[in-house]
């Protein structure tokens, strides 16, 4: 059964954007991702919706993944605000690291919730499209590391690049049972959550060991090299 965070779970308001041209743009790109795959907009669509012009738009973004980019680190903005502007995850501290990493996801989930129709046409898009899946995989990984530090584990090294890696396919499976639960409570959304993060402690307990082993490794021609070395001693 879908496990229950403590913290009411509620739909959140889209975020609070400013009047820039930045702002307007990425609200623009959201907005047509609702209605168009991410194929069928060009750049000039963009402007239009957003009432820039095209030299606006070249001033702020490159590109329409560029914008996407942007809005992907405006919603990491939000969830590492947390719910409480002087506390941030102080709330958590005391948590299991599956338990604080449950409620950062959770609460990544509420900031995307008003572009769920938008992550819908992404995802679909990335199905049908190899070069955006690697794009967005590696705007995931980027988001996760800071999720991954939110919840106090550890996300730099090999070893956090491979956290942050399993975090983000994790979590796209996640957001394919997401945008299709329709219920208040997302409890199809949780337990796919919660079943996610069971699979990932388990392949962080392999991982442990995986990265023992190169120590190993090097430890045996150490203990090797060491034992010549006092032959040769006892020798001379």
């Amino acid at each position: 059964m879908a496990r229950k965070t403590k913290r009411q779970r509620k739909a959140q308001p889209a975020l609070p954007r400013g009047t820039s041209d930045r702002d307007k743009a990425i609200d623009a790109l959201m907005a047509l991702l609702a209605e168009h795959s991410f194929e069928e907009i060009g750049l000039a669509e963009v402007a239009g919706r957003a009432g820039l012009k095209l030299s606006q738009l070249r001033a702020e973004f490159g590109s329409t993944l560029a914008i996407f980019a942007g809005h992907m680190k405006d919603i990491d903005r939000a969830v590492l605000a947390g719910g409480d502007a002087d506390k941030g995850f102080e709330d958590l501290a005391e948590e299991p690291a599956r338990e604080r990493l449950f409620d950062v996801l959770m609460r990544r989930l509420e900031a995307l919730a008003p572009y769920k129709e938008a992550v819908r046409s992404v995802m679909r898009s990335a199905r049908r499209n190899p070069g955006l899946c690697f794009a967005l995989n590696a705007m995931a990984v980027r988001s996760q590391r800071w999720m991954l530090e939110a919840a106090g584990i550890g996300a730099s090294g090999p070893r956090g690049a491979l956290r942050a890696q399993g975090a983000a396919l994790m979590f796209a499976r996640v957001l394919a049972v997401w945008v299709d639960d329709d219920e208040p409570g997302l409890d199809r959304t949780m337990a796919a959550l919660d079943r996610g993060l069971a699979s990932a402690e388990r392949w962080v307990g392999f991982l442990d060991d995986l990265c023992a082993i190169p120590k190993c490794i090097l430890r045996g021609p150490r203990r090797r090299r060491r034992a010549r070395d006092e032959e040769e001693a006892e020798a001379a």
